[in-house]
């Protein structure tokens, strides 16, 4: 009896693991963020360390240091501006 019930768990939990692999395989890859510089500054990327990525919505953006994300986040519409969104 136990051995049934722990089959019927297991084979819940790869059902259920399949459906978020699919779902993660469909989610469309971001819009790459195709501008040298931060969105933020302006400043070159890779002038102040290891330039930072992340998404937004369905675009990558990417900046120079931590603040700017910050800066960024306040008010993300005006700069996604500069990407023509």
């Amino acid at each position: 009896m136990k051995s049934s019930a722990l089959a019927i768990v297991l084979a819940v939990l790869a059902t259920v693991a399949g459906f978020v692999t699919d779902a993660q395989a469909a989610a469309p890859k971001p819009k790459r963020y195709l501008l040298k510089s931060c969105i933020v500054t302006d400043n070159e990327l890779g002038s102040m360390g290891k330039p930072l990525s992340k998404t937004y919505g369905d675009q990558e953006v990417r900046f120079c240091c931590k603040p700017c994300v910050k800066k960024f986040e306040q008010d993300p519409a005006k700069y996604l501006k500069k990407l023509g969104k």
